[in-house]
């Protein structure tokens, strides 16, 4: 385990400061001066776990990003225990920073049963041993980029191996393609101890799930990004239903894509499929799309 997953390892170890109360501390996201949406989410999600009993599994959220994170404090995070049933538990986070709500997340539970079974078939795509990493993919691009920006993105993504199987965005600026997009993604370093448990793999991937999940919106229109400068944008909301289990620190493959855009909004859906075809999570999510103002002279 590097030094990376380490620090998102203790990113996510909230301290509890009254029960049903949690705190945690933040990092900058690497293109904006604002907390990176999917570390709120999962941290929230560990504020909710913590109040669950071991033997419910996390089968969904539905979530709204409300105001922009300050990394510079901390966020504490109150659960509401709304129901405890005899199979299902749900939960209700909130997120605040200042003394106003920054995040609202509500989740369920489920003990586990047996029951049908059906699923979409996993898409054919390259090994991602044959992809490129970020450390070798980035530089490529690094004079589209502001100052320091290349650098910033590698950091972000120290913790996690992500790998593109296509270009991604800021690799075909000007070039409309399908709004669709692929990433394989596996943490850098295995879990073991008390890192290996079922809830943190499912925060760990809450978490990678906001990284890219906007990236098919911007291919439709030719758009390199945050990193390019030619888009304004964050996320507004964020579901993810758990389908069956998985471990982040495994090979999982992310198939995005955009079926709309409009009203300054975009709309994008995501599934994350195990090595061997299973189909673990499923995700949506609707973000800000903004084209910049050109500046007047």
């Amino acid at each position: 385990m590097n030094d990376a997953l380490q620090s998102l390892l203790d990113l996510l170890d909230l301290e509890q400061i009254e029960e049903d109360i949690f705190r945690g501390t933040s990092d900058a996201a690497p293109l904006v001066p604002r907390v990176f949406g999917g570390q709120v989410a999962a941290q929230a999600l560990v504020a909710a776990g913590r109040t669950v009993p071991e033997d419910r599994s996390a089968h969904s959220l539905h979530a709204y990003f409300l105001r922009p994170g300050d990394p510079g404090a901390p966020i504490v995070y109150t659960v509401d225990r709304i129901r405890d049933g005899h199979s299902f538990t749900t939960r209700r986070v909130v997120a605040v920073q200042h003394g106003q709500p920054i995040f609202h997340l509500s989740a369920s539970f489920q003990l586990y049963e047996d029951g049908l079974e059906h699923q979409e078939p996993m898409p054919d795509v390259p090994d991602p041993l044959t992809l490129p990493t970020a450390d070798e993919l980035l530089p490529r691009y690094e004079h589209l980029f502001g100052p320091g920006v290349t650098q910033r993105m590698l950091q972000a993504r120290a913790s996690i191996d992500l790998r593109y199987v296509d270009e991604p965005p800021f690799g075909s600026v000007g070039r409309p393609r399908e709004p669709k997009s692929q990433v394989w993604f596996r943490t850098n370093g295995k879990l073991d101890g008390v890192a290996d448990h079922p809830l943190l793999h499912v925060c760990l991937a809450t978490y990678v799930s906001d990284m890219t999940l906007l990236d098919s919106i911007l291919l439709a229109h030719g758009r390199g990004g945050w990193a390019v400068g030619d888009i304004v944008g964050a996320s507004l909301d964020h579901a993810m239903w758990f389908h069956r289990p998985f471990r982040v620190d495994d090979w999982l493959l992310y198939d995005q894509e955009s079926p709309s855009a409009s009203g300054g909004r975009g709309l994008a859906k995501g599934r994350i499929f195990t090595a061997d075809g299973r189909l673990a999570v499923s995700v949506i999510q609707e973000g800000v799309m903004r084209v910049p103002r050109a500046k007047k002279k």
